[in-house]
């Protein structure tokens, strides 16, 4: 059962995050879903998301709360880039 709970979020996560995407884009940087892991998201941005000084706010606030509303289950984001 647990299982199939991982891959109904992993799906919603990577949906959510396509809603996401094309506001990062606008900033010449995106992200990849990396995994679902014990309640977090694992994310690595790319672009000018990944050196950008606020890039640690972008996954807190932006990625986190917008996963969240949408994701109860989800406990936080891990920024994977470095």
């Amino acid at each position: 059962m647990k299982n199939k709970e991982n891959k109904d979020i992993v799906k919603k996560i990577e949906e959510v995050l396509d809603t996401v995407r094309p506001y990062l884009m606008m900033d010449g940087g995106n992200l990849d879903f990396i995994k679902y892991e014990d309640g977090y998201a694992y994310v690595k941005l790319k672009g000018a998301c990944e050196h950008c000084a606020l890039s640690n706010e972008t996954i807190e606030t932006f990625v986190f709360e917008t996963l969240k509303n949408e994701i109860p289950e989800i406990k936080g984001v891990i920024n994977d880039t470095l």
